[in-house]
């Protein structure tokens, strides 16, 4: 699909060993769909439901089994190329591991600009700093380029790791449960960002996430996950409103009922292993 970020017939299986015998995990079986410019695709699954692995496989962080990641249409290479991150970044879960303490929020910017764009002088690169630090509601931005991260919350951190997923110029950004380890209270305002920079930029975002109701509000389009498939799909508020799988209203449920969150997910687990072979 020309202008987009697909994946097609995603497979990835995990050799586990057990004592002398070994198991295959299948994490991911036979997933496609496509993330095209300008819209937010939600992938949606407890734990062990296979979504991060495909975050993974997308920013070739992970290799496929079998199956491909294309790009405007055409395939891309097992590893990564510069251009190929250039254009497709992650924001990670944990804002607190993702960036290095030792260096400044300013380093951390800097770095992926000075990568993809060395033609760039200090003045300008100051500039494009301060520039993308207020793009994501850190202003002045001036006063947060020598602090550490230790120095910020945690929903500060999050912006600064969303800036520097933007500093490259990238045109689709993988958003691995970027709010589920912030307080409660800040997560709207993370998200809310998201979802302007990707309506003023023409983002093609990837949310995954456990959380329904977020990815109703923040979404196009629902992928529900589980053991690795693609068990529903569709328009958020269809997918909200009149779930298809069985494994969609129990998410549904779950959503409303907090309790039941760490219930679903043993039951998860559970069927997981009796999936392996």
């Amino acid at each position: 699909m020309s202008g987009s970020l697909e994946v097609r017939n995603l497979h990835k299986d995990f050799r586990l060993r057990n004592g002398v015998s070994f198991s295959t995990l299948h994490a991911v079986a036979d997933v496609s769909f496509a993330v095209e410019p300008g819209r937010t695709v939600a992938l949606v699954g407890e734990s062990g439901s296979g979504k991060s692995t495909i975050a993974r496989i997308i920013t070739k962080l992970e290799t496929p089994t079998s199956g491909e990641v294309l790009l405007d249409g055409r395939p891309t290479p097992r590893h990564a190329t510069r251009e190929y991150r250039r254009q497709v970044q992650m924001v990670f879960q944990d804002p607190f591991a993702s960036l290095n303490p030792f260096h400044s929020i300013s380093h951390h910017i800097e770095r992926p600009l000075r990568l993809h764009h060395p033609g760039l002088s200090a003045d300008q690169l100051r500039s494009r700093v301060v520039e993308l630090l207020e793009r994501v509601h850190l202003t002045p931005g001036e006063t947060y380029l020598e602090r550490r991260p230790h120095e910020l919350s945690g929903g500060q951190r999050q912006r600064v790791a969303i800036a520097r997923a933007l500093a490259p110029g990238a045109r689709f950004v993988v958003a691995d449960e970027p709010v589920s380890m912030l307080d409660v209270s800040i997560r709207v305002g993370v998200l809310n960002l998201l979802a302007d920079l990707q309506r003023a930029e023409g983002l093609g975002v990837l949310y995954i996430t456990h959380d329904l109701a977020t990815a109703r509000h923040f979404s196009d389009e629902i992928l529900v996950m589980y053991r690795g498939r693609i068990v529903e799909r569709g328009p958020s508020d269809e997918v909200i409103l009149n779930p298809q799988h069985e494994y969609t209203r129990k998410l549904r449920e779950a959503a409303a009922d907090p309790d039941r969150l760490g219930q679903l997910r043993d039951e998860v687990r559970g069927e997981m292993t009796g999936g392996v072979a």
